[in-house]
């Protein structure tokens, strides 16, 4: 089954154009480099806050392009047709592209991680940016009480009202398990065995008929939401947080959160390997991971990037992988997710469909 990423649904529902940069021909014996992303805001956020201020660092010149995903990159890289340098994509498509041997290893002599949060570097990739799959509700509706966990969310008598949960199993078992009971780090061992997948579905199936929608967007979610369709739902951060910010009832909670990575890799004979592992290395500076927080939602996976104020406090508050943040959630294991998304997604279209 095709899974289409959290970025595709977020920048086809904004309906934006994507903006992609292109600067003028080369001047003589200038490098240039060539990066990739999805495109609309989220690219032009990469590009302003990021990749254009780090070129200038280095002295490069910089080509943009846009991209649909793995299968995009998997055939350049099969066909020896690679011209891209540096590519944007999720942690699942990087397990997935790392075990199919398209990528180059990063060289963390010249990329330096030291002041990441642990795991959010990997032999071929490095975290760009993080965000979360989190509990949402409207205020209005809950407004003696509101729900606290992935166990609120289940809990019809004591917070009654529709619901709004993912259509595909992706970062989706995980918080049916732990409103069965499961503590955050037992989560994954659970989840590897037959029981325990068994278990994470049956749990949702016992919620569905108070499920008005299984949303396949995020700007699906953020719609039911605001338009008052449903009284709660899973959701990601980065759909929620300009709700919040525009004033309307709705709040939501990192509490037991899905944290996930947006990562950069290079493809296997990226012809200007040595100067992408230069990108990258400017790229995770602690200053332009804050600058693309300011200029989006989505938490820094430099640890530095919270600190001398390059994020005002008040917008770390809102941020998934803010310290106080992060230590609420759980991170997704996309290397679970890519050997066994075949078969728990089977699992769970067939749940939804009965």
């Amino acid at each position: 089954m095709t899974v289409v990423s959290r970025r595709t649904f977020l920048l086809s529902s904004a309906a934006l154009v994507a903006s992609a940069y292109v600067p003028a021909p080369s001047a003589q014996g200038r490098k240039s480099l060539t990066v990739v992303s999805w495109g609309g805001p989220y690219q032009r956020a990469q590009s302003q806050a990021v990749w254009r201020p780090a070129a200038k660092a280095l002295g490069i010149e910089l080509v943009e392009e846009t991209y649909n995903g793995l299968a995009d990159l998997r055939l350049r890289v099969r066909s020896n047709s690679v011209n891209w340098d540096v590519v944007s994509i999720g942690a699942g498509g990087a397990a997935r592209a790392s075990a199919e041997k398209l990528l180059e290893p990063l060289d963390y002599d010249v990329i330096d991680v030291s002041t990441f949060f642990p795991g959010y570097h990997g032999e071929h990739w490095v975290a760009g940016d993080l965000y979360s799959t989190a509990l949402a509700w409207n205020t209005e509706v809950y407004k003696n009480a509101a729900p606290a966990s992935w166990a609120d969310f289940w809990d019809v008598e004591r917070f009654p009202g529709h619901r709004a949960y993912r259509n595909q199993a992706l970062g989706h078992l995980e918080p049916a398990l732990m409103a069965d009971g499961v503590a955050p780090q037992d989560v994954y061992t659970t989840l590897s065995t037959d029981e325990g997948l068994k278990r994470a579905i049956d749990k949702v199936a016992r919620l569905k008929q108070h499920i008005a929608a299984f949303w396949g967007s995020g700007a699906q979610q953020a719609q039911l939401l605001n338009d008052g369709a449903v009284d709660m739902a899973s959701a990601w951060t980065g759909q929620i947080a300009p709700l919040m910010k525009a004033g309307r009832p709705i709040a939501m909670t990192y509490a037991q959160g899905m944290l996930d990575a947006d990562c950069y890799v290079v493809p296997l004979g990226a012809p200007h390997r040595e100067l992408a592992m230069a990108f990258l290395n400017e790229a995770s500076k602690a200053q332009y991971q804050a600058a693309f927080s300011m200029a989006m939602p989505y938490g820094a996976a430099n640890e530095a990037a919270y600190g001398d104020g390059l994020i005002p406090a008040e917008v770390a508050a809102t941020l998934p992988s803010s310290p106080e943040n992060l230590a609420k959630q759980l991170r997704l294991d996309a290397e679970w997710w890519r050997d066994n998304q075949a078969r728990a997604e089977k699992l769970y279209q067939e749940m939804i469909s009965r």
